[in-house]
């Protein structure tokens, strides 16, 4: 915990290693870039990381080559760094060639034999649809905020929303009659999502009996807190989470997870992937190509558990 303390305390520029290459750049990255400090401790810590490497094989950044530099990365993988880990300090590496690169040749020559490591796939957590209804009927009936919870549970499943999404939502987005929401995501693109009608009649009975209680001022939000205020993502999460754990589901829930759900759900069921893409307001199709590869998991976990011949 000292150690942590001290770390934070030491100014970015602060270098543990005598290599005034290192100052020159994180002066550079903080004058030039405009880099926030903690981005410019992260790259401070991973060129030290690499001049550690470096100095047990009697070398420095200026004397450094390619095979210096791959060695360092399959070094880094091989001691149970992961992917993710690995790809920053790449990153890193390669923002300090590049900057170098114009005093001579050499950086310039290795940046272009670096090769960038393939990410790691992280797949999103999905719930099965018994899970999901497990979910949506944690919620204790008789209780203050019942309709407005279940129809947030319901929406969040039924649409597919960002949780930032549903607590911007304004009356005016709902169309009851069309079974529409209009929904405002990121970069302020503007999409309209269906609704089911099993989350319009959740919604509509949280209009009815439970919102106007909650109202304390002319508030356009559509879901209110117990205060009355608008919804805020935080509040959001923490009723997500509790429920998760009152249904028993042994693992974390999220907003983000029912909208894993509803993408994987609605592959799995055979809608097409253009459509989903739109759904959930991707601006690229390969971000939604992910919910194809969980379907797949699902799909060989049901063969393997049920086939003759495993």
């Amino acid at each position: 915990m000292k150690m942590t303390r001290l770390s934070k305390s030491r100014s970015p520029l602060e270098t543990r290693i005598d290599e005034p290459r290192l100052r020159e750049l994180l002066i550079h990255l903080a004058a030039e870039r405009g880099l926030a400090e903690n981005s410019l401790h992260a790259y401070r810590r991973d060129i030290e990381n690499l001049c550690d490497f470096l100095s047990k094989r009697n070398q420095s950044l200026s004397a450094a080559d390619v095979t210096d530099y791959r060695e360092y990365l399959h070094a880094q993988s091989r001691g149970g760094k992961s992917t993710r880990t690995v790809a920053r300090r790449l990153a890193a590496i390669r923002v300090m060639l590049r900057y170098f690169s114009g005093d001579n040749g050499k950086s310039a020559g290795i940046l272009l034999q670096l090769e960038r490591p393939k990410p790691e796939q992280s797949l999103p957590k999905i719930l099965s649809r018994a899970q999901v209804n497990q979910l949506i009927a944690a919620p204790k009936p008789g209780s203050k905020l019942y309709f407005r919870d279940v129809a947030i549970l319901e929406l969040l499943y039924a649409s597919g929303l960002r949780a930032s999404e549903l607590c911007g939502l304004k009356l005016r987005d709902l169309n009851s009659s069309v079974g529409i929401v209009r929904v405002l995501g990121k970069g302020a693109k503007e999409r309209i999502v269906p609704v089911g009608k099993v989350a319009l009649a959740a919604i509509e009975r949280y209009l009815m009996d439970c919102r106007p209680k909650l109202l304390r001022s002319n508030d356009e939000h559509l879901f209110l807190s117990r205060s009355g205020k608008p919804m805020e993502r935080i509040g959001l999460w923490m009723l997500v989470e509790k429920y998760g754990r009152r249904s028993g589901i042994l693992r974390e829930v999220s907003p983000h997870t029912l909208r894993h759900c509803f993408a994987t759900h609605l592959i799995g069921g055979g809608a097409d992937l253009r459509v989903v893409q739109e759904l959930l307001g991707h601006s690229d199709i390969s971000t939604t190509q992910i919910y194809t590869h969980v379907d797949q998991d699902r799909l060989k976990a049901v063969h393997k558990q049920f086939h003759p011949r495993k």
